[in-house]
């Protein structure tokens, strides 16, 4: 196995430092415009960084958290960290106070890095529950409360103050001590079904994990610019999209925000980017939005240029044969006239996508593909780093989410589930023996996924814990129906029940552009969308888009009844993780009482 060329993460930018001195590293956004940071200014920031939290108290092993949105502070604060020999510990802005009061006691976090004052008042509302917290650092100017003790990190780096050679040369052997086995991070699982558990991650986990995966795929260089837009606190982004930066030597740019997307792909034209299914969904329904607006004959053109890639990405890349000629002219042709057009809302330069945090529905997946914008699908959870396998140019197939990473290895049990073994696998959770042998069993890690084995392509089939069991015995994946509902025209999103339940029910959110259409051209009167959604006209339309899925689906797995809901789910109000998958428990809660209403009606 090829050797790693780092001994730790601060270790990489040091060395990084050096061969790159006046390449950029990051690239972020300043008064209005997108200004970079070199790779030599970014280690000394985050040497300054690491200077000041020694100065604070903050030793080797010490926890220190991050409370804040994506910004060029965030890796600056973390770097700092590392380089002082702490381990960060990750906190998702959209957190509650009650959320963050157990997470930073859990980790005996004593430093707290904010983004501004709004993240700082969720930490006054429980000051008294928190009294381990000495201090907190704002990557924002404000004043802060006597009773928490408030810094700018603008003070705590002393940026004025440029590192001497003597502060140099301590903080560099001190990185000189670190090793693989030395822990990264502690970062808390979203919570979803029980109490949050905190994932030890070492530096050699970590580097396993970004150094074979960037391997696995191929061809990625230091020229590579990288979007990222997915929360730093969340385990694929922070591997893939910013370790795996420093470690190649490319660019980081920051996006202002998932609603700014679309612009910051124009200004920053990035190489690379990490995703999530949930945003190219939504690009992917745009896209037909687009071509349903056409005139008949250019719609009937568009289909016929989907055939051609269809066959086009079959030959090249699923049955690895060199398409014929003919085939080939048609498909530059197909793209020249109407696939460029689409990949030039990405910035023109994107060469491929990886897609995590969820599984992918196979024909977006393939669309993408055919126009032009491969994305690779992967597998993994953030006890493994996260990426346990992916699909690449080599190896690909649809629906499936690759093929193993190097020295990593799955076993399929009876049930199912799928356990993984291989150097990416945490070191246990922190404080919690019985939690860490009970989803260690010897060597084998215990995903909680439910799969299957092709040769040695891995496909996911559900969450074991998340497998609906009607009373009549039947086991049904929700994932796989929930996908099929959201590739209809007129739905956003969908969360399908039935545990202990006769028969399988929906909650369904329309897409609101295409309600909005119909209620126009069957002449709806309504309020609102609450009041619309109730409408008998718009109830029919749905019932008849749900029996076109129905039909698809076995007699057990079909959706009996449904409850239409007037907006979408959301991380604002808790019914989505930070890469927007469904949190159930908390949906099944929420709408308890519509889901119950529909079991207590007379089925049909």
């Amino acid at each position: 196995m090829e050797r790693i060329p780092f001994k730790s993460l601060p270790d990489a930018l040091r060395k990084q430092a050096e061969k790159y001195a006046q390449k950029p590293a990051l690239k972020y956004r300043k008064q209005g415009e997108y200004v970079t940071l070199s790779y030599a200014a970014f280690y000394d920031r985050a040497l300054m960084a690491a200077r000041g939290l020694r100065k604070v108290g903050v030793a080797p092993g010490d926890r220190v958290a991050i409370l804040s949105e994506n910004r060029v502070g965030w890796v600056i604060a973390d770097m700092g960290i590392l380089c002082a020999g702490g381990v960060t510990v990750p906190i998702y802005a959209t957190n509650t106070p009650h959320q963050i009061e157990y997470h930073l006691n859990h980790s005996n976090s004593k430093v707290v890095f904010v983004s501004g004052k709004f993240q700082y008042s969720k930490l006054l509302k429980i000051r008294d529950q928190i009294p381990q917290v000495r201090l907190v650092v704002s990557f924002e100017r404000f004043l802060g409360e006597e009773r928490l003790p408030l810094t700018s990190f603008y003070q705590l780096s002393e940026i004025d103050e440029p590192i001497l050679q003597e502060e140099r040369a301590e903080l560099e052997a001190l990185i000189e001590t670190l090793s693989p086995d030395d822990l990264l991070t502690l970062i808390y699982t979203s919570g979803t079904t029980g109490t949050p558990k905190g994932v030890m991650l070492t530096h050699g986990n970590i580097m396993f994990d970004a150094w074979y995966s960037a391997k696995k795929i191929g061809s990625i260089t230091d020229q590579e610019t990288f979007l990222s837009f997915l929360p730093l606190s969340h385990i694929f982004e922070r591997t893939a999209g910013y370790y795996l930066c420093v470690m190649l030597g490319s660019i980081l740019a920051f996006a202002d925000s998932i609603e700014k997307l679309p612009e910051n792909l124009m200004e920053v034209r990035p190489t690379v980017m990490m995703t999530v299914p949930r945003l190219l969904e939504k690009i992917y329904s745009r896209i037909i939005d687009t071509v349903h607006e056409l005139p008949l004959w250019k719609q009937h053109f568009f289909d016929v240029a989907l055939g051609i890639g269809q066959r086009y990405i079959s030959e090249r890349y699923l049955q690895k044969i060199k398409p014929p000629f003919l085939l080939r002219v048609q498909y530059r042709l197909a793209d020249l006239i109407i696939f460029r057009k689409f990949k030039g809302r990405f910035g023109g330069n994107l060469r491929f996508c990886c897609s995590g945090g969820a599984p992918l529905e196979k024909t977006i997946n393939e669309f993408f593909w055919i126009i032009g914008l491969p994305i690779f699908e992967g597998y993994g959870l953030t006890e493994t780093s996260p990426v346990v396998s992916i699909n690449n140019f080599q190896r690909l197939a649809f629906g499936s989410v690759g093929t193993a990473l190097e020295e990593t290895h799955f076993r399929i049990e009876e049930d199912g589930e799928i356990l993984v073994r291989g150097p990416q696998v945490m070191h246990g959770y922190y404080n919690e023996p019985e939690a860490t042998a009970e989803a260690i069993d010897g060597e084998w890690f215990r995903t909680g996924d439910i799969g299957r084995l092709d040769g040695d392509f891995l496909y996911i089939t559900d969450r074991k814990k998340e497998i609906i069991i009607t009373s009549g015995g039947k086991n049904i994946p929700p994932q796989p129906i929930e996908n099929a509902l959201k590739l209809d025209k007129y739905i956003s999103q969908a969360y399908v029940h039935g545990d202990r339940k006769p028969f399988v029910s929906a909650l369904i959110v329309p897409r609101v552009e295409r309600l909005l259409e119909f209620a126009k051209e069957k002449k709806i009167h309504y309020y609102d969308l609450e009041d619309l959604v109730m409408n008998e006209q718009v109830r029919a339309l749905f019932a008849e888009r749900v029996e076109g899925v129905n039909a698809n689906l076995a007699q057990y797995e079909r959706v009996k009844k449904f409850v239409l809901l007037p907006r979408d789910f959301s991380i604002e109000d808790g019914e989505l993780t930070a890469t927007l998958k469904l949190k159930r428990k908390v949906i099944s809660e929420k709408y308890r009482s519509k889901i119950e209403r529909m079991y207590n009606e007379n089925v049909n």
